[in-house]
């Protein structure tokens, strides 16, 4: 057994020595009993899983690969849960005159859980989006390759996956523009937004709409540290230093990948409203079955796409922490809407403005 896995593996005993169990009315999990509903009877459905997800393609050398990680001592519908009805907002846009719906998208409950609604977000069809130039894409191409993408982060027991990728995105646009690269503040987010639900789930379209409605400034990490919970909005002075955003694009790339590729090496790494519920188990390879793409459930940052082999794969920044997937971030099969990659709405902060003093 590899040395992650086994390291996952005691942290499991710890939790099981510690007396933890799965709540009363848990549902009933077609891989293992009703009885004894606790992290080890999870972890032991979890060897079932992979075992079972890893034979279905075994001549396909790129596949994904499943196994043992920080989520193998829970059951697939706690990973999962379901998203509050009222988490779902319905509201009239004024200029168009139709009914669009904003989702709030949960990423975790506070015991990491990951839920999902179905997904509905105003958008611009992609043909809207300015040509980039008749010049043909690169087989590869990853903005990390330009060091304006940070590190990965780790939401841990926060639902704020909504946050993790605006707060890329923002700082990916700023460094494209060649100021320095900066980690920024996904709690100030996460306290700030007020039309979202903090580390109870949230849309990242808001977020982006509160950005430049409110003419907020995104201060840095360190002046603002994550804390992987609700709390008071901070305020800061108008002269204080920080970095805002004029504006903001949201295209629906359906079926048209080859633009949404576009779109990316134009103007920066993309956030995507995915559906993740597969990811529980992946620790490496491209994802291209076991991922319905039917329900939206988790944001995440797209940094660039790989042509090079025989599967074309988009690279994935996901906010799991560097242990989880491949250091970070999962290969995703390109031209078949896997995850819902394309379907679900793309999104980026294109016209930005560094207000530092």
């Amino acid at each position: 057994m590899e040395p992650r896995a086994l390291r996952w593996l005691w942290l499991l005993c710890c939790c099981c020595c510690c007396g933890l169990s799965a709540g009363p009315g848990t549902p009933v999990s077609r891989f293992g009993p009703p009885s004894r509903r606790g992290p080890a009877a999870a972890f032991r459905e979890s060897l079932n899983r992979h075992r079972y997800l890893n034979s279905l393609f075994p001549g396909e050398n790129s596949t994904a690969i499943y196994g043992t990680n920080q989520f193998s001592h829970l059951f697939p519908e706690e990973f999962k849960g379901m998203l509050s009805a009222e988490c779902v907002l319905c509201y009239k846009e004024a200029q168009r005159k139709t009914t669009v719906y904003v989702v709030y998208i949960s990423c975790f409950h506070p015991a990491i859980y990951l839920r999902s609604t179905s997904s509905r977000v105003p958008t611009y069809p992609a043909g809207a989006w300015k040509p980039v130039s008749n010049v043909s894409l690169p087989l590869r191409f990853d903005w990390r390759d330009k060091h304006v993408v940070t590190q990965v982060r780790n939401q841990q027991a926060c639902g704020g996956c909504w946050a993790f990728s605006v707060v890329g995105a923002v700082e990916s646009a700023f460094a494209i523009k060649g100021e320095p690269l900066e980690d920024l503040s996904v709690q100030q987010v996460i306290d700030c937004s007020y039309d979202n639900y903090g580390c109870n789930g949230g849309s990242p379209l808001s977020a982006l709409n509160w950005l430049k409605k409110m003419k907020v400034k995104l201060v840095k990490e360190s002046e603002y540290p994550f804390k992987a919970r609700n709390g008071l909005c901070h305020y800061f002075a108008d002269s204080y230093s920080g970095f805002s955003i004029k504006d903001y694009s949201a295209y629906d790339y359906s079926g048209q990948e080859d633009r949404m590729a576009r779109a990316l090496v134009s103007s920066g790494p993309l956030i995507a409203v995915v559906d993740a519920v597969s990811w529980q188990d992946y620790l490496g390879g491209i994802i291209q079955h076991h991922c319905s793409g039917g329900e939206a459930n988790h944001a995440v940052l797209i940094t660039g796409f790989d042509k090079t082999g025989s599967t074309p794969y988009w690279i994935v920044r996901n906010s799991w922490g560097r242990s989880w997937g491949v250091d970070g971030y999962a290969h995703v099969k390109m031209g078949a809407n896997i995850c819902g990659e394309s379907y679900s709405h793309t999104y980026n902060a294109d016209q930005i403005s560094n207000t530092m003093v």
